[in-house]
Order: structure tokens, then sequence, then C-alpha cells
């Protein structure tokens, strides 16, 4: 025989169920439904008891704090002033304490689910916060709910852990991204599908210069002159680059030698010599002939 149990989401209870845990407010209701899969033998009872979830502490029994438990405002006859876990609206709630472990223990007689209804609810209080000192200090606790006969044979068991704190709603979001991020701590953010680009290496520095400077060649510039004798000079200029990129290198590094030797002859005051087997003719000098 199973035992399922199903729980109510409040404005002060909040189950998670990616991480079976209950988070609710100090002595708010907390409605927990329970569902079998056959009729349990007459006299059967719930049990519900608190047992902290680490292995360090499991042998301790879970109990209020000094102070709550001094609380007159949520202390009520029935159950005894230290323990957690009380069930809010049934009479017939039994308190109890092992002789053995020593802990404590709530149970409420098994009912038939209402006509119209599959489950069997009950209201479960927790009265003290996780985080109080001389308590549960922090130390997550796990509830333990059991279906039992009435001589205390095992029928079915679940659990769940619980937090009790001030704000349920804002301390399970960050929990639930808390074990979403350990779960998978370097997933890589999805994309879109699509096809597959292969990646291209990036160009060499010489490629890069040689790209640079065919674009430039190629592209026309304007340049605005002000005065129509830098206009000529500068068109001269333009000219005689123009004549220079239709001249072969081979035949411009000629010009360019001989260009420089006239003017260094030019420079120190030589003037070009006339071609050899001519006479250099003087004005107003006559030939031998006249």
């Amino acid at each position: 025989m199973k035992i399922r149990h199903h729980i109510f989401v409040e404005r002060q209870t909040k189950y998670s169920p990616d991480l079976n845990k209950l988070f609710c407010q100090l002595a708010k209701t907390c409605p927990v439904q329970m569902e079998v899969n056959s009729a349990p033998p007459p006299g059967a009872v719930l049990r519900a008891t608190a047992v902290y979830k680490k292995s360090e502490h499991v042998a301790e029994v879970v109990r209020r704090c000094p102070h709550h438990e001094k609380t007159q405002e949520t202390n009520n006859v029935l159950a005894p002033p230290g323990h957690l876990l009380r069930v809010e609206g049934n009479s017939r709630a039994v308190y109890r304490e092992d002789d053995n472990t020593l802990r404590h223990s709530v149970l409420v007689p098994y009912e038939p689910p209402q006509v119209g209804s599959e489950c069997t609810t009950v209201l479960y209080n927790y009265m003290c916060n996780s985080s109080c000192m001389g308590g549960m200090n922090r130390r997550p606790i796990l509830t333990i709910i059991t279906l039992e006969t009435q001589d205390g044979q095992l029928l079915g068991r679940r659990s769940f852990e619980v937090r009790v704190c001030a704000c349920p709603g804002r301390d399970r979001k960050t929990e639930e991204g808390n074990a979403r991020k350990q779960e998978d701590p370097v997933r890589p953010a999805t994309k879109a599908p699509g096809p597959t680009k292969r990646s291209i290496p990036p160009p060499t520095e010489t490629s890069k210069k040689a790209k640079t400077n065919s674009s430039s060649n190629e592209e026309i510039y304007t340049l605005l002159v002000r005065g129509k004798e830098r206009y000529e000079i500068l068109k001269m200029i333009n000219e005689g680059l123009e004549l220079s990129d239709m001249v072969p290198p081979a035949d411009l590094e000629k010009y360019r030698q001989k260009l420089l030797a006239r003017n260094r002859k030019e420079k120190d005051g030589v003037s070009p010599g006339p071609k050899r087997g001519k006479k250099l003719m003087v004005k107003e000098e006559k030939s031998d002939s006249d």
C-alpha cells in the first residue's frame, strides 16, 4: 500500500515540486492531501514526524527553540510546548514522544475522502522558524508522513523537505535557481536553429595591407583648391603622376637617374655641352666660309 501526498499552494505556503520542498511561514496552515491506492484497515492512523535531513544531525530531536516554546500565543492545551509539528482543526490529534528515540510525532485517525474527492486532507502547522537559535538553527528538516495500522504496522510512507521562513515565495525562487545552476553550471546560451557557418581565419597583416592599397588606388577623390595658381600647380603634379603610371617601371628609373644628373650639373654651374661633331655657334660669329 502506498501513500501519496499533495500540497496546496497558498499565499503563506509555497511548495516546489522540483525540490520536493515546502516553504511556509510560522504557525500558518499547510494543507496536505493524502491519497492511497487501496483502503487501509479500520483504525489506521496518519503519523507526521519531523527529522533532520543531514546525517550528522539525524540523531537529534527536532524541537522548538526556547523562545517560541515559552510563547503563549502559539501554544494550546493539546500540543506539548516543545513539539514543532502540530495538526490544526482536529480534536482527535494525539501527540507522542518515542520512548527510545525521544522523537516527537503527531497522529490523526485516517478518514476516507469526502464524497467527490480522491484525497484526505490534513492541516499541519510548523511552530518555529528554520533560522531560530536553540531550535532548528538553519539545519534542514524533513517531514515524514506514514500510514500505519492500529498496532503500528507500516502501510505507506512519504517525505518532503520543509523550510519555515518569513518569505516563502522569495526563498523558493532562490533555491530553485541555485539548484538549476548546480545541475548545469556551464550550459551555453541557447541559440535559434539555423545553418552552421564555417569559421574563416582572420586575414594576415600582408593581405590586409594589399587589400587596402588596391582599393585606395582605384578610388577617385575630389580636392577643393582655393586660387587659380594653386589649382594649376596641383593639376601639373597630378598630370605628372598620371604619366608616371603609364611609363614602364624600368624606363621610369632611367628617366629619374637622367633627371637627377642634369639637376646636379645645373647646381654646380656647368651647362650641358654640345653634341659630339658639332660646333657651338655663338651669336654675331661668322663661319669661315663667309
